[in-house]
């Protein structure tokens, strides 16, 4: 596709061209910009209509939506901002640049320039900056006929139409119907008399991870979003959701690997930022460890005097780690999936105490085996060891099951508390026990 577009731009074939692209797919012309040269882009990205070239653009990544910004009139501008949800509009802007935004404003008329900054106001992940007002709102007074009238009337330019919000005079939220319900009730019947009053709704202010939550529990596509006074200012769609998912994932994944969270796209993100994102936590993951040294270095007469014992460190710091990486990750994925709250910490730690209880039994009697046949270390070295590998052991999935729940019930991310960090405690932990095993049991 990408040579036969790129043959018809050369030879300046643009009428072939364009009934070529009206038929593919929006979300596949995106991402054939990916490898066009941007010469390329803004002679494809004007042979597509208004409708198409929106929606084209709302799946294009934040480098290639300024550079289109940037080329094109401001005729062009205002065309794409027309055709655009205001959700994806206020995506776009809340990625772009003082410059392009104050662009982009200039192009549309003051109604949709205050919706905008109406928009831009709320916080970063709230609610009301994910939400769209493109939805059917329906009055409980009117027919179910009044109903599929009015829908048609005003229902194609909403970004839904599957579930329609029944408010009264003052906008307050009453209710929701289906167009499901609608379509199978009779004509003549009031809508108050079949709409679902139960409504699960979502704040303004409510945070992005809340809202993902609500959307898993009750398995919805559509979900409104109310003001403080309970009016119904708009809805969150599951596209929406599932970026958010993606997100907080991505994010996570980063936090746990100790590097700060970015939202770029890892293959085009500038070297410098990908160093600036991992190097704060890494001079702190490496500081803490000196740690582990000044303890290796506090007990360097027991290492003089029984040299065997260095080389079982590496073992026990490995597994101590391993262990508590183990026990964290379960849990993190657990808080984060909403299976799990701080007020089941003491489960938490009780089931990780017993899976510790036979995890580092079953360790201990293959290492003092192990130590014994290969080796060839006495029994109180082999003891020495094992022991201290039972005790880093428990002592790490304690620690695993034990620290994210702290950190979210002090309002961190859980993820923090991951291998890296959780690895760097253990060690210096396992190390205490060990040399002070060693001092106690070698008469030392």
């Amino acid at each position: 596709m990408k040579n036969t577009v790129m043959l018809m731009i050369q030879e300046s074939r643009f009428k072939e061209l364009k009934n070529i692209v009206d038929k593919i797919n929006v979300v596949d012309i995106a991402d054939l910009f990916e490898l066009l040269s941007k010469e390329q882009i803004i002679i494809v990205f004007r042979i597509l209509n208004k409708e198409s070239a929106a929606e084209v653009f709302s799946y294009l990544d934040r480098e290639h939506q300024q550079f289109i910004i940037e080329s094109i009139s401001d005729r062009e501008i205002n065309n794409i901002i027309e055709e655009l949800f205001i959700d994806d509009t206020v995506d776009f802007l809340e990625e772009m640049p003082a410059n392009v935004v104050s662009r982009v404003l200039k192009t549309v008329d003051n109604e949709t320039r205050k919706l905008i900054n109406l928009f831009l106001a709320y916080p970063d992940n709230s609610a009301g900056s994910l939400m769209t007002i493109e939805m059917v709102d329906l009055r409980k007074e009117m027919t179910v006929q009044e109903a599929i009238e009015y829908i048609k009337k005003n229902g194609v330019d909403k970004e839904t139409i599957n579930n329609c919000y029944v408010i009264n005079r003052f906008r307050r939220l009453e209710g929701t119907v289906s167009i499901r319900r609608l379509i199978l009730s009779d004509y003549d019947t009031l809508i108050e008399d079949i709409m679902d009053t139960d409504v699960v709704k979502i704040n303004t202010y409510d945070d992005q991870e809340d809202i993902a939550e609500l959307f898993k529990k009750y398995d919805y596509t559509t979900m409104p979003v109310v003001d403080k006074e309970n009016c119904l200012v708009g809805i969150i769609t599951i596209d929406d959701i599932v970026d958010i998912i993606e997100q907080e994932n991505t994010e996570d994944f980063q936090i746990m690997a100790a590097i700060t969270p970015s939202e770029e796209v890892y293959i085009k993100t500038p070297v410098f930022t990908l160093f600036k994102n991992r190097i704060v936590w890494l001079l702190i993951l490496m500081v803490s460890a000196t740690l582990s040294g000044a303890i290796i270095s506090g007990f360097d007469n027991i290492l003089a005097a029984n040299m065997i014992l260095a080389s079982f460190i590496p073992m026990l710091m490995d597994t101590g780690g391993n262990a508590g990486s183990q026990a964290s990750t379960m849990v993190i994925r657990s808080i984060a999936l909403g299976e799990v709250v701080f007020k089941d910490l003491f489960r938490i730690v009780w089931k990780e105490f017993r899976v510790s209880l036979l995890v580092g039994s079953s360790l201990a009697i293959v290492n003092f085996l192990r130590i014994l046949l290969f080796k060839q270390a006495s029994p109180i070295i082999a003891s020495i060891v094992c022991i201290s590998l039972f005790l880093t052991v428990v002592m790490a999935k304690f620690l695993g099951g034990l620290l994210p729940l702290c950190a979210k019930k002090l309002k961190l991310d859980p993820a923090i508390m991951a291998s890296p960090f959780i690895t760097t405690l253990v060690d210096a932990m396992s190390l205490t026990v060990f040399f002070s095993l060693s001092v106690l049991l070698l008469d030392l």
